[in-house]
């Protein structure tokens, strides 16, 4: 008991000190200002969106699929990048300091190569020994497969079969492309025109890379079964994949023109201008090879407006450069609205509206994007992830944006954006899944067999719905003024979290790494929700985020949180942006005064640097699980801007509760 008591009195020491020295005033000053800093000169906000090195290393190869002219500079850059991000393993990881994955390795070494690094340089050497350790480029992936067949290195007997008629298949078949999620959608379909054509790069250097194979690369066939697969589900695949390659060629030619036909106008329809389809890299850089195979030239106004949409996705550091995935204007932008609210002042307030105002003619009310096809009857008003991406909206940026929007005209009586926010509602509203639960892009994308398929080794087919974006359309409606009691979807959504409750309190996050993302999320749903603070569900999580605390007063958590075999969360260094997920998740729990946020505020503002924001090399965000991994450039921006100015008012009055869902 004494031992406890000491704690608490040093728990209460602490807080007095920061806030009677006015340590964490002048903390939130200072990140008020970094923040706005950054703010573009129409109002929005963009922060560097940085993945892992194989997108940098596709983009070199996909310059000498075509046989663009050598950029010397620009590929000097790219190669000071992947030599820095390359691991102690001697291959290349998936995050920072992460483990080795074989297909960035095999993408990155075959860049370096293309760029024109010695196979006798020691860190090539590094990687091939790396590379061969673990049983050599064999073990690449199937998008690297698909890579390497293009280039001549593997045959297509190494990879899936298929068939652009699939683009031709009816709704009610076992495979449709709505029943995939939208990335993949936009991803696979110019792929199964550059697989109907086989066409080979045109690398005019003649770079290939047997050398990392153990045997040779053009006898090997299809990859074995992903850990994720089911053994009778997959052996099923491969033995459709096996008839088809044996009956495809017998396809009639009318056929194969009308689904390549089919897949143009699929792609077309969809192009978005510079923003590209999807405004995502892959899909974007497989519509360029796709018209290349095609026979249309750099001119061809798709295949030109697409090609210069890659190039807006480099991003120039110094002597380094890489490409980004795509981009996060919107996102940033009301995360960064919700910090600045959450900071208050002359200054920060009218920079958040002017975010939010450039926010409202992004909200898309026209287009009936893919999601309509499960929801005709629902109209459109979500918000997109990039600057313009108008037939794939997500839930997640349009929660954010609403709550956003709402706060400002609340607190602020600021005007204009009632319209706005009652479309989004709508359209949030008439996407939820039937069990309860929201997706990032579709509804009730739930054909799980479909990950059992040769193509997806990676197990990111689908969109089902998930914790984190379930409960970001839970605080919205609820901000809104909808209880479990008054809405349905309120309900429907917090009985989908209660039985998404991890044993040890945790929710899963999709889409922010990992339990403490989503146990963030969930716990500002709950709270907005008027779910009770001594609820079980909320204390089990509130004590759960308290015993994972690092002993430097963060939070940490690592991207192996993802293994297939669920152990929970996996220790990592503090960063800051995890740090203010577990203090907003344990301020919305009620638990303002627990010692644990004292230690976290304490270590957030010992780590803010001269410029009043943070260091993060570590990356916090996920693309997809196992997979593909994001470092947002502007999360340790603005999220311990949010956390710490949370902290300050929730002090400065008696309730102590969070009055808004995030």
């Amino acid at each position: 008991m004494d031992s406890v008591n000491a704690t608490s009195r040093e728990a209460q020491e602490s807080r007095a000190r920061i806030l009677e020295s006015g340590v964490l005033e002048s903390s939130i000053a200072s990140a008020t200002q970094g923040v706005l800093g950054f703010q573009q000169s129409d109002g929005h906000w963009v922060f560097e969106l940085e993945a892992d090195c194989t997108i940098p290393a596709e983009y070199v190869l996909l310059r000498h699929y075509l046989a663009e002219p050598v950029d010397t500079v620009l590929e000097a850059k790219i190669g000071n990048y992947l030599r820095r991000v390359q691991g102690a393993h001697g291959g290349w990881p998936l995050v920072h300091d992460g483990e080795f994955d074989m297909s960035a390795s095999v993408k990155s070494y075959f860049a370096l190569k293309m760029i024109g690094d010695s196979v006798d340089a020691p860190h090539m050497v590094r990687a091939r020994e790396a590379i061969h350790a673990r049983g050599g480029a064999i073990n690449s992936n199937v998008f690297t497969r698909f890579l390497l067949a293009m280039f001549g290195v593997m045959t297509w007997r190494a990879v899936p079969v298929l068939p652009i008629e699939i683009v031709l298949l009816p709704f009610w078949s076992p495979f449709h492309l709505n029943k995939i999620s939208y990335w993949a959608r936009t991803t696979m379909v110019p792929l199964m025109v550059l697989a109907a054509l086989k066409p080979l790069a045109k690398n005019p250097k003649g770079v290939g890379i047997d050398e990392l194979f153990l045997q040779d690369p053009r006898s090997i066939g299809m990859t074995a079964k992903a850990p994720h697969q089911s053994r009778a589900w997959f052996v099923l695949f491969r033995a459709l994949d096996g008839i088809l390659r044996v009956i495809e060629p017998m396809f009639p030619k009318s056929l194969r023109q009308r689904a390549i036909d089919a897949a143009l106008a699929f792609i077309e329809e969809r192009l978005n201008g510079e923003d590209g389809m999807g405004a995502i890299y892959p899909p974007m850089a497989n519509i360029v090879m796709m018209y290349d195979a095609l026979g249309k030239d750099e001119n061809y106004p798709p295949r030109a407006v697409t090609r210069r949409g890659i190039d807006k996705l480099l991003v120039f550091n110094g002597d380094e450069a890489y490409c980004q995935p795509c981009v996060s204007p919107v996102w940033d932008t009301t995360l960064t609205a919700h910090a600045l609210l959450e900071a208050g002042g002359d200054t920060a307030v009218p920079a958040a509206k002017q975010g939010l105002d450039w926010l409202i003619p992004k909200q898309e009310l026209e287009v009936k994007g893919d999601w309509a096809v499960k929801r005709p009857d629902v109209r459109p008003g979500g918000w997109a992830f990039q600057y313009n991406n108008a037939y794939y909206p997500d839930l997640d940026d349009t929660a954010v944006v609403v709550m956003s929007m709402d706060r400002m005209r609340r607190e602020h009586g600021a005007t204009g954006y009632d319209a706005a926010i009652d479309r989004g509602r709508e359209w949030i509203e008439g996407m939820q899944s039937d069990d309860g639960g929201w997706a990032a892009f579709d509804v009730n994308n739930l054909e799980y067999y479909l990950n059992n398929i040769p193509f997806s080794d990676h197990g990111a087919l689908l969109d089902p719905p998930t914790e984190d974006v379930t409960a970001r359309c839970i605080s919205m409606l609820a901000q809104l003024g909808e209880t479990e009691t008054t809405s349905k979807h309120v309900a429907d959504g917090v009985a989908y979290l209660r039985k998404t409750q991890h044993p040890e309190g945790s929710w899963y996050g999709r889409w922010g790494m990992n339990f403490i993302y989503g146990t963030w999320s969930v716990l500002c749903a709950l709270n907005m929700a008027g779910v009770r603070h001594d609820d079980p569900m909320i204390r089990k999580a509130a004590d759960w985020l308290a015993s994972i605390q690092n002993k430097d007063g963060g939070w940490g958590e690592d991207a192996v949180s993802y293994r297939l075999d669920y152990k929970g969360w996996e220790a990592a260094p503090s960063t800051a942006s995890q740090t203010a997920w577990a203090l907003l998740a344990l301020m919305a729990a009620g638990e303002v005064d627990h010692p644990a946020v004292a230690r976290g505020v304490e270590y957030l503002i010992a780590t803010q640097n001269k410029k009043g924001l943070w260091d993060e090399q570590r990356y916090t965000a996920t693309g997809f699980p196992r997979v593909f991994y994001l470092r947002y450039h502007g999360y340790p921006k603005f999220f311990p801007l949010w956390a710490l100015a949370r902290y300050r008012n929730l002090r400065n009055t008696n309730s102590r509760v969070v009055g808004v869902g995030m």
